[in-house]
């Protein structure tokens, strides 16, 4: 007769505790997700121009009226005391916190008729990061959009379907990990750069000096275990595995497996490794992302892509030394400067603009921008009044994103909001729509239809509907 092995006798027979002192691999609740989907889903890709996808994930609602949307003709109270500034695209201006990617605006497709259509930031992240329809009781079950192409397309390159750099944003309160596979399966949860977050309130401060060893944390083997003897553990893993497989054909056994295979293989490739080590980048190059940690984070995930990741998610969010870097509400407990002078701190929209602007031409100039996909996502954009504090609240009318690289037509704005920047001028483009223009980028139809764990029958993308225009 069969017997289920519990999680804590499969750890008792694979010796977990000598795993986990080789890498801090117990990352995201899993040791490592490599996204290996059934053979039965897995797809040849459709036509898609995208091999590669990067996600500048902002949660937190990025203010549009400070960046891409500005409103010079505007009361003072809408329009604050920034100023608009020309773009490499006619007739198109953003604020002035935005020079760089005014400079690079060709590559972009700019919508600024964006908006979930609510004010909540769980369920509005929700909805950005499924790319689905969700209820406020379904936030952390359904899986993120880089956990299903994960588990459709798998991983390449020795790295994981699923990557997030770092990944230890967490919403709240409470602290909510919202990077999830959902009804996957936790094996599709993202590999996070950065492991367990080191203060998952965000009361703690990560020195900014800590950022690369942050990252390099989720990969580092103890020192006194060498390839050679990592390689001999591998061994009797694998016939640990033939055994506990004869024995259990479905369930943990296996998904377990898949995770401790993908693990060694990650620790035992130079290459894979070497995309990890931002030291290897001139110092030039460095300085060009910025040397902050939105700068580092864009300037790791280019380097990601190169070694070969499908899928990487840039987490830019909550952050423990800064607060709640999007949530602008200048509310007094936040301690922030009014919203017209924390865009322009280097950590705000000044650090993310030099970031951003970086990560494109740096794939431009490398011949990758065509062949990866970048998309700039927060959950909506911040109300059009300044409020009595100095800053702006949740807008879940209207917003901006971005859309660059893969197969996108850069140099162009779709959509645009009012004179005061509160409602969508034409149609409004969701989540849903994001996610739908994503998966056509990559060359998945949003028909596809994947199998939860209980093999029952979800459609990929039911609602959403690519953005007219994006695409070439």
């Amino acid at each position: 007769m069969n017997r289920r092995l519990s999680p804590e006798t499969w750890d008792g027979l694979l010796g977990r505790r000598d795993l986990l002192r080789v890498g801090s691999l117990g990352v995201a609740g899993s040791l490592l997700p490599l996204g290996i989907g059934p053979a039965k889903e897995r797809q040849a890709p459709r036509p898609g121009t995208a091999r590669s996808v990067i996600v500048l994930w902002m949660a937190g609602g990025v203010t549009h009226l400070d960046s891409f949307d500005p409103k010079p003709d505007a009361p003072s109270e809408i329009r604050g005391t920034l100023g608009a500034i020309s773009t490499a695209l006619v007739g198109v201006s953003f604020c002035e916190t935005m020079p760089c990617l005014a400079r690079a605006a060709k590559h972009l497709a700019l919508v600024r008729s964006f908006g979930p259509g609510n004010d909540d930031h769980f369920l509005s992240q929700a909805l950005a990061l499924s790319g689905r329809q969700v209820t406020p009781a379904q936030i952390t079950t359904e899986p993120n959009v880089g956990a299903l192409v994960a588990h459709l397309l798998g991983p390449r390159a020795g790295l994981p379907g699923y990557v997030a750099v770092p990944g230890t944003t967490r919403p709240g309160p409470p602290p909510t990990n919202e990077f999830t596979g959902g009804w996957l399966g936790r094996e599709y949860d993202p590999f996070c750069t950065g492991g367990k977050p080191k203060n998952e309130d965000f009361t703690a401060k990560v020195k900014e000096a800590d950022e690369e060893d942050f990252h390099l944390q989720a990969l580092a083997h103890h020192a006194d275990t060498g390839p050679a003897r990592l390689a001999q553990r591998r061994s009797l893993r694998e016939r640990l595995d033939a055994s506990l497989r004869a024995a259990e054909k479905t369930g943990l056994a296996d998904a377990l497996q898949r995770q401790y295979r993908g693990a060694f293989e990650m620790l035992l490739s130079p290459s894979v490794r070497r995309a990890f080590e931002l030291r290897r980048e001139p110092l030039a190059i460095r300085e060009r992302y910025g040397l902050t940690k939105i700068g580092q984070r864009c300037l790791l995930a280019r380097r990601l892509v190169e070694a070969g990741a499908r899928f990487v998610l840039v987490d830019y969010g909550y952050d423990p030394e800064y607060g709640n870097l999007w949530d602008n509400h200048n509310a007094p407990v936040q301690k922030h400067p009014p919203i017209c002078k924390i865009v322009k701190l280097p950590w705000h929209l000044a650090g993310t603009d030099r970031a951003f602007a970086a990560l494109l031409e740096d794939l431009a100039a490398r011949g990758r921008l065509a062949e990866t996909l970048v998309l700039f996502l927060t959950e909506f954009g911040r109300t059009p009044k300044i409020n009595a504090e100095g800053g702006r609240d949740h807008w879940g009318a209207v917003g901006s994103i971005f859309f660059a690289g893969g197969g996108v037509r850069g140099g162009q704005v779709i959509g645009g909001s009012d004179r005061r920047g509160a409602q969508p001028v034409g149609p409004r483009y969701g989540p849903l729509d994001v996610a739908a223009t994503l998966y056509q980028a990559i060359g998945l139809s949003t028909e596809t239809t994947v199998h939860d764990r209980q093999n029952r029958p979800v459609p990929l993308c039911p609602e959403g509907r690519a953005i007219p225009g994006i695409l070439s």
